[in-house]
């Protein structure tokens, strides 16, 4: 084995475990954590593809802003299991079907899919900042602006989780 298998190897099983832990975590900010070392993981499989600049973007966007801001909201929302209300059961068969609707869909996809060989660009043009940018908005301009919309949805629903419900004996009455 050569020192690349062995860093790629390391550097999998350090996402695949933090993966797991941000989803087996019951503590929220425990759970950004562990996506933080993930995303970390992540921008060494980037070094080692010789894909430098998306490596210090992966870790300068996601692990720095992103996750700082999930951060802030978590700790803005102040989730505590003595406060927050108990879930239906009819919450939870929701989440149940929906989770199963995702997983056949994943599942009809890649069945469906076609294993395709990609081009392999010249040596000298991995890990450019132009390829990059040609590719990006080329071929994968759809994705990208998809995951830009997904990530406007993830902001707004944040808010809307965020904000406190007011009854009408909270609302402060005015005096004239």
């Amino acid at each position: 084995m050569t020192l690349h298998e062995i860093l790629f190897w390391i550097l999998s099983l350090w996402a695949i475990v933090a993966a797991i832990f941000v989803v087996l975590s019951r503590n929220p900010v425990n759970s950004v954590l562990c996506l933080i070392a993930t995303f970390f993981a992540i921008s060494g499989h980037y070094i080692l593809m010789n894909a430098q600049f998306l490596a210090v973007v992966n870790i300068i966007v996601y692990a720095g802003a992103i996750m700082v801001l999930f951060l802030f909201v978590i700790m803005l929302m102040n989730l505590n299991t003595d406060t927050e209300p108990q879930k239906s059961r009819l919450i939870h068969f929701a989440a149940l079907i929906s989770a199963g609707s995702l997983l056949l869909l994943i599942l009809a996809a890649l069945r469906t899919a076609e294993l395709t060989e990609v081009p392999v660009t010249e040596a000298g043009e991995i890990g450019l900042i132009e390829v990059l940018g040609k590719t990006l908005y080329t071929d994968y301009v759809l994705p990208f602006e998809l995951s830009s919309v997904l990530f406007l949805a993830a902001m707004v629903g944040t808010m809307v989780i965020a904000r406190k419900e007011t009854s009408k004996e909270e609302v402060p009455t005015e005096s004239k």
